[in-house]
């Protein structure tokens, strides 16, 4: 599970959890209410915990927990207006349906979420038609589930479509610097081929013919990229050449010109100068994105330290800096989408990248990519 995930999931549970704070203590208060006047409570007691249950368990299925949300308290209308008892639902029951009902607009596909609201507005007018005690704020409440939940699928629709465009633009980079490198390679065995060939007429025809295939496949493979890389290209895309690896020093100076002291640790010396370019390409925009995170959302950093190792099997860069959790937000520190097509870009070459907080304090952007051939 990545940062992403994880902090989704804690907020969810945080959420869960202030619901469950307020539930128990609106019902409760309700129920003492109605229990001062002399009125049967358990019927409102038994409503409120089911539908509250219900809404606190939404993320197993928003569905069958709205749908036991709005059939119990539609029945519950049905036994207060027949025994000539207090309103239903209450207080509590409303709350929890509010929630109910705006969740299943956010993430239920649209004919599933537009047969939940009419079912809510059927229990709502029931409530106000049977004089319930909360009739005042039904509509608000309504009206305000139904905005919000709207709304969050709107931001949710377009979090994805920004995602979604990050992941592309990357995809898309990689493909051309793939294509740039395959087709330096390419076209080396191509001229290869073509002078074996000359060589080999003097010989044998065989040997000229299998070398006759070995141009043609290398000449095909090199049409075909280049019509893919067309495709994929914008008409303003003119490509450009991939850093040097060399080049990592001076990036690394021009951000402490500008920022915190930052300092490279090489503990295996130099980068390798024969990495292909989409490997130099992507260990450059890690560090560019964690040190304009750095720059941009940890103004209490006074250092940070750009560490690179390499061995025969793995490249392995690592980004940490020194910022106190109350000088750093932690949750842009490391979310944005930048993050988003880095990991992108790393899980293409076969690598992986973890972001978050280091144990102490400050911040670690950790990446893995195998060495090109060895993985």
């Amino acid at each position: 599970m990545n940062l992403l995930d994880r902090l989704a999931r804690w907020r969810g549970a945080a959420v869960n959890a202030g619901l469950a704070v307020v539930f128990a203590v609106v019902l409760a208060v309700e129920d003492h209410n109605i229990a001062v006047l002399h009125q049967v409570w358990l019927l409102d007691c038994a409503v409120g915990l089911v539908v509250c249950t219900a809404a606190l368990l939404r993320a197993r299925s928003h569905v069958w927990t709205a749908g036991v949300g709005l059939v119990v308290a539609g029945a519950a209308e049905l036994v207060a207006e027949l025994w000539d008892l207090r309103g239903q639902p209450g207080i509590a029951a409303s709350l929890a349906l509010f929630v109910l009902v705006g969740s299943a607009i956010r993430v239920l596909p649209f004919q599933s979420a537009a047969l939940i609201v009419a079912g809510g507005g059927a229990v709502a007018i029931g409530a106000m038609s049977g004089h319930s005690a909360v009739m005042g704020i039904l509509g608000l409440g309504w009206g305000t589930a139904f905005a919000a939940g709207l709304w969050l699928r709107l931001l949710d629709a377009r979090r994805r479509a920004v995602i979604e465009a990050v992941r592309r633009d990357e995809r898309l980079e990689l493909a051309r610097e793939l294509h740039d490198s395959a087709a330096h390679h390419i076209t080396g065995v191509v001229l290869q081929a073509q002078g074996a060939r000359i060589a080999a007429r003097k010989h044998t025809e065989t040997l000229d013919a299998t070398l006759a295939e070995i141009e043609s496949a290398g000449n095909d493979a090199l049409t075909s990229m280049r019509q893919v890389i067309a495709l994929l290209r914008n008409g303003d895309d003119a490509g450009g050449r991939a850093p040097a690896p060399e080049q990592l020093t001076d990036l690394v100076d021009r951000f402490a010109q500008h920022g915190p002291r930052v300092r490279l640790h090489l503990p295996n010396g130099p980068p390798d100068p024969t990495w292909p370019p989409e490997v130099t390409t992507t260990i450059h925009r890690i560090v560019t994105e964690a040190l304009t995170n750095i720059k941009r959302h940890a103004s209490g950093t006074r250092q940070a330290t750009v560490t690179l190792t390499h061995d025969e099997r793995a490249i392995t860069v690592e980004i940490i800096d020194d910022a106190s959790p109350a000088a750093s937000p932690r949750f842009h520190h490391g979310s944005g989408y930048g993050l988003v097509g880095m990991r992108e870009r790393v899980e293409a070459l076969g690598g992986t990248l973890i972001a978050g907080p280091r144990p102490d304090v400050g911040w670690s952007v950790h990446a893995a990519l195998p060495v090109p051939g060895k993985a």
